[in-house]
């Protein structure tokens, strides 16, 4: 491949490692666990885990298009009235929302990270590149995951494994 087709998978290496670490974190945890949170004005451990998930087929499905419409309802995981999610489900969606990251990511190149897309729900807000969206749900999933840490270790409990 040359220079311009090489697919983004090879620049986001580790982000794999990254998505391992937040299934064995969650993976163990029981309801109590996963209710379980920094300050009582934050979001429980399993509410964390449930925005990552969720954030990650906003951006790469309902606005890029990426994987399948089957993802779609996942979109909606984070909002209030959806129901709590068990570890065995956080796992599942950490899982199938990796596989369509990794899917995309195996399938774009350099060129494509210039693609800009609308808000599919508002369509006058700013629109925004593939590689704004990209690198947005990769901070993202840091942030998050590190607040996951936090949260975990103030409770005893095993944080993830950097």
């Amino acid at each position: 491949m040359t220079e311009n087709h090489l697919s983004l998978a090879t620049f986001y290496k580790g982000w794999d490692v990254y998505q391992q670490h937040l299934v064995t974190a969650i993976a163990p945890l029981t309801p109590e666990q996963l209710a379980l949170r920094a300050a009582p004005h934050q979001w429980s451990i399993g509410m964390i885990a449930t925005h990552i998930v969720a954030t990650r087929v906003g951006w790469f499905h309902m606005w890029m298009g990426a994987g399948s419409s089957e993802l779609a309802p996942i979109a909606a995981w984070d909002e209030n009235e959806e129901p709590s999610r068990s570890a065995a489900e956080l796992v599942a969606g950490l899982e199938s929302t990796w596989q369509m990251i990794q899917d995309a990511l195996a399938h774009w190149t350099a060129a494509d990270l210039e693609q800009v897309f609308q808000n599919p729900d508002v369509p006058d807000k700013p629109r925004r590149s593939r590689q704004w969206i990209i690198w947005h749900v990769l901070e993202h999933d840091l942030h998050h995951g590190g607040e996951l840490s936090l949260a975990l270790g103030m409770h005893g409990l095993t944080a993830i494994d950097l």
